[in-house]
């Protein structure tokens, strides 16, 4: 075993050194993450007049390609019926590319979306805004916080800020947008199969808010007296320039918004609604923007999708970490390029997450390339492992611009969340927003506590004897599930949290017989498959328990493998069992162990697969093991 493990590893680095960019960057393709993003951008541009015939038809291309055969789409590949929220957006957008309603692929969708029970059954309320922007779906009477919570000042019992940074964003021009209910309604749309529920569904969400909080907030967005200068009338106006003003000031250098594509699409909807011309700087700017977002579909050349953003930090990161834990020096070539690439882009301006900090001083990461105003826990600590080595002064003054970061990051409940400190008011949790809990707030989350702890431990040296260090460990046990697992809401799913707990765990101290050690061990050997790989659906996150898919996947494997060698001071058959299911796979090349979406984006809407996944959490994983076991034989469990 010994002998092949290290010829895959060998195998693995020899790859991901071949594909490493002249800047130093890894960018090995692209971030699937199904077509919501693909029929938005449709839907935009013809909307607007905006000419971009040949990227419309690629994504046009694509849509019809990733239809399934009952006539639905889907938002991950075992999702047991069709989408409503997909097949809508899909459907009306191949119109607007030109696509005939008649086409029998058309008819079909019709028809199955009749089946999944029609506008009723829709979730997303990205999907509801696309299609009452079209005059597909009804606009809310105000959604679903009038315009003027922009106003409200944050020693208000709710204001603007306690929403999360992701949800802000968005929801500065959906409130324009909700506040001006601007439709274009192209009367040759055929439209879906009529269905009223939607009104219906629409009141009983508003229901629990209005009784609660309404009266408190309906006097910024209506007033008896009509006309331009009534009190509500005028509050609205100064509401629309604040909106606008919080938008404009968060456009990244590429022309997007917070380099996201999803509130890029929604702010040129809201300029255009406030006069801003397809020729204005601004918007112009913006499509350049969302078409560097683009990129060609792996099954063909001639389709293209939208990436909600980019991956080049978080790939980079990585992947030279897993390059280093492999056995590269940090002296080589490739990872000195690549900490050259990471440090040009550690962030040096403060960002919306300065307000939960007491001296707040940059220091962190972002996602992509051009994120320069909203870095997060994940890549910060990603982008630290990968420059702890490097040599010279740069390297430890970034580390510890990082590391200081990270901690005033830490939650007065002594987890971490994902971008901000503090940001999770239980209020916010009984706003009528589809999926609030996941989208409109930013509370700590297993799997970003137990990566940052792993870094805490494993890189700088911290153990549970530090009291910040001690509360963070204190809060993943206080989150542990009965079963023994954790749930990782940025990973699919409890495999994902298990693995980050785990680690983090271990790295800061925490003996592997520890009994919740034990237990989440336990679990993960209770859930390995036949053939030793580990594999599970998407739709653990809906139902919120674990769910088992039909076959392994090697990122999943790797981290359950790498959780099993934490929490294990001797190798285990299981163990041996998981090492030769990744060796064999990666041997054999694509296939749904490689193609399934293993990264949380929004529940329920939005999962992402990253080309990087099935190579670098193999090679961390595998590393990993062969560094702490060498070739000691697996012992049976006692």
């Amino acid at each position: 075993m010994q002998q092949r493990l290290q010829a895959g590893i060998d195998a693995l680095v020899a790859r991901l050194l071949r594909g490493q960019a002249a800047d130093g960057s890894w960018r090995l393709g692209f971030i699937e993450q199904g077509t919501s993003l693909d029929a938005a951008t449709v839907l935009q541009l013809q909307n607007a007049g905006i000419a971009r015939p040949k990227l419309v038809k690629a994504l046009a291309e694509r849509m019809i390609a990733k239809q399934s055969d009952d006539g639905a789409w889907r938002v991950y590949p075992d999702e047991k019926t069709g989408n409503a929220s997909a097949t809508a957006e899909c459907y009306y957008a191949l119109q607007y590319a030109g696509i005939s309603p008649d086409e029998p692929f058309m008819r079909k969708a019709r028809k199955a979306f009749a089946d999944i029970g029609g506008l009723g059954r829709i979730e997303s309320l990205l999907t509801k805004f696309q299609l009452a922007l079209i005059g597909r779906y009804p606009w809310p009477r105000w959604f679903p916080v009038p315009i003027g919570i922009l106003l409200l000042p944050a020693s208000s019992p709710l204001h603007f800020f306690q929403f999360s940074g992701y949800a802000r964003v968005h929801m500065a021009p959906m409130l324009i947008l909700a506040d001006r209910k601007p439709v274009d309604k192209q009367p040759h749309i055929r439209p879906l199969t009529p269905d009223t529920r939607s009104d219906a569904e629409l009141k009983r969400l508003q229901r629990g808010w209005h009784a609660h909080f309404g009266a408190a907030v309906r006097g910024l967005s209506e007033d008896r007296r009509k006309g331009p200068w009534s009190p509500a009338a005028k509050i609205r106006e100064l509401a629309t320039d604040r909106a606008e003003r919080f938008i404009l000031e968060r456009i990244e250098a590429d022309g997007t918004l917070y380099s996201y594509s999803s509130a890029t699409l929604l702010m040129l909807h809201a300029l255009r609604t406030l006069g801003y011309s397809t020729s204005h700087p601004v918007v112009e700017k913006a499509v350049r923007g969302l078409e560097s977002l683009t990129a060609p579909d792996i099954a063909s050349a001639s389709r293209r999708s939208m990436q909600i953003t980019t991956s080049a930090v978080w790939d980079t990161a990585l992947i030279s970490h897993a390059l280093q834990d492999a056995g590269v020096p940090a002296a080589h070539t490739a990872v000195e390029k690549a900490g050259d690439y990471l440090l040009a882009r550690q962030h040096v301006k403060l960002g919306d997450w300065k307000r939960g900090v007491k001296r707040p001083a940059a220091g962190g990461w972002g996602f992509s390339d051009v994120n320069a105003i909203n870095p997060d826990m994940d890549d910060t600590t990603a982008a630290l492992r990968a420059v702890r080595g490097l040599p010279g002064h740069r390297g430890r003054a970034a580390a510890d611009r990082g590391l200081l970061w990270l901690l005033a990051m830490q939650n007065s409940d002594g987890g971490w969340a994902a971008f901000e400190r503090n940001v999770d008011h239980p209020l916010i949790r009984w706003v009528p927003l589809d999926g609030a809990e996941d989208a409109a707030t930013d509370p700590s989350t297993p799997d970003l506590t137990g990566r940052t702890l792993e870094y805490l431990g494993r890189c700088a040296g911290l153990t549970t004897a530090h009291a910040y260090v001690r509360r963070g460990a204190d809060w993943l046990y206080r989150r542990q599930e009965k079963d023994g697992s954790w749930y990782g809401r940025w990973g699919v799913c409890y495999i994902y949290g298990t693995w980050a707990a785990l680690t983090g765990l271990t790295a800061v101290g925490e003996p592997g017989d520890h009994p919740r050690i034990r237990k989440a061990a336990e679990w993960l050997l209770g859930i390995q498959r036949a053939d030793g790989g580990f594999g599970e659906s998407c739709a653990s996150d809906r139902v919120r328990r674990y769910t088992p898919l039909a076959h392994g996947t090697l990122s999943q494997t790797a981290w359950a493998l790498d959780a099993l060698t934490a929490a294990h001071a001797k190798p285990l058959p299981a163990m041996e069992r998981a090492c030769d299911y990744l060796l064999r796979r990666l041997q054999a090349g694509s296939g749904p162990e490689t193609e399934y979406p293993t990264g949380g984006g929004l529940p329920g809407c939005l999962y992402a697969r990253y080309d990087s996944y099935s190579l670098v959490w193999p090679l961390l994983a595998l590393a990993h093991y062969r560094d702490k076991y060498g070739g000691a034989p697996a012992e049976p469990l006692e």
